[in-house]
């Protein structure tokens, strides 16, 4: 009796320690490509990877971290390549956004990486560009307003939930195009060209609203 006691004195002692705030609220329990995957952030729930839904034209692309080099150019000082590491090199920022697909579904994930403005300002704006245009390694672009970006702090992910972006959202950056549906979120980015003229991307040339404003109209009104 004193041993079934005893027992159950301990279960109690290690629920008390689990449930009064020693396990921190940024480490949920979950693992993704022997990464621990954080589902809860400053009380916060997030999507687990495994249950984000994703669109992509020619499905996922596997892009090599050693190899890779993101090209920005256009209407820009310097134009340049970054490899990963000189990516992971600038000052880093993480912020909690929904994803909002045009087709009804979304999730809302921890996305942590740069800053467009920090990239760019690598490159130095000509005081003419208006204009970003996201080039994916699968042929997908968009376009957006250069001060949407930068009065937002919009940023290129290479992490989401504290794992290293997986294949499947987009390694090694996809943008967080944040208030905007889910085909402004271009993924496997290896190009960013800066231009003073307004874009339409794949989806747009298709009849997508170029501006995406979550909650807006998804197609353009034809004539």
């Amino acid at each position: 009796m004193k041993r079934i006691l005893l027992i159950t004195t301990l279960i109690l002692i290690f629920s008390f320690i689990a449930f009064s705030g020693c396990i921190s609220e940024d480490e949920g329990p979950g693992v993704y490509n022997n990464e621990t995957e954080s589902l809860l952030y400053r009380g916060e729930p997030l999507t687990p990877i495994s249950e984000q839904r994703n669109n992509a034209i020619k499905g996922t692309q596997y892009i090599d971290r050693e190899s890779y080099r993101l090209q920005v150019d256009g209407l820009v000082e310097k134009p340049g390549e970054f490899s990963y590491e000189e990516i992971k090199a600038l000052p880093r920022t993480s912020k909690v956004v929904d994803l909002d697909c045009v087709e009804g579904w979304g999730f809302t994930a921890k996305w942590t990486g740069v800053r467009t403005a920090d990239l760019f300002e690598e490159v130095g704006i000509k005081e003419n560009a208006t204009t970003a245009i996201f080039y994916s390694a699968d042929g997908y672009s968009t376009g957006l307003d250069l001060d949407y970006l930068l009065e937002n702090d919009i940023i290129l992910a290479y992490g989401i939930n504290d794992v290293t972006l997986p294949p499947e959202r987009g390694f090694p950056l996809q943008l967080v195009a944040e208030g905007k549906y889910g085909y402004k979120w271009a993924k496997w980015i290896v190009r960013i060209e800066l231009t003073d003229s307004p874009y339409r991307g794949y989806w747009e040339e298709r009849g997508y609203n170029n501006n995406a404003d979550v909650g807006g109209p998804a197609f353009e009104r034809r004539g």
